[in-house]
């Protein structure tokens, strides 16, 4: 898998697109994790896929 990192200033300024909350960069995982939402946004090529559909259920 091709990981890139991700532009620091980036991620000063997502937020989640369901909450507007803050998001948590998971660097391992590749994924922006919303606390409030209980999502997890991936990351595919460096780019964050902020689109709740494509995010990961961390419910269970």
């Amino acid at each position: 898998m091709n990981e890139r990192k991700v532009d620091s200033r980036l991620l000063e300024i997502l937020v989640c697109p369901l909450t507007k909350g803050p998001l948590r960069y998971d660097e391992k995982a590749q994924e922006l994790i919303s606390e409030q939402a209980q999502l997890a946004y991936p990351i595919r090529d460096g780019i964050p896929i902020m689109l709740v559909d494509e995010a990961r259920n961390l419910d269970g």
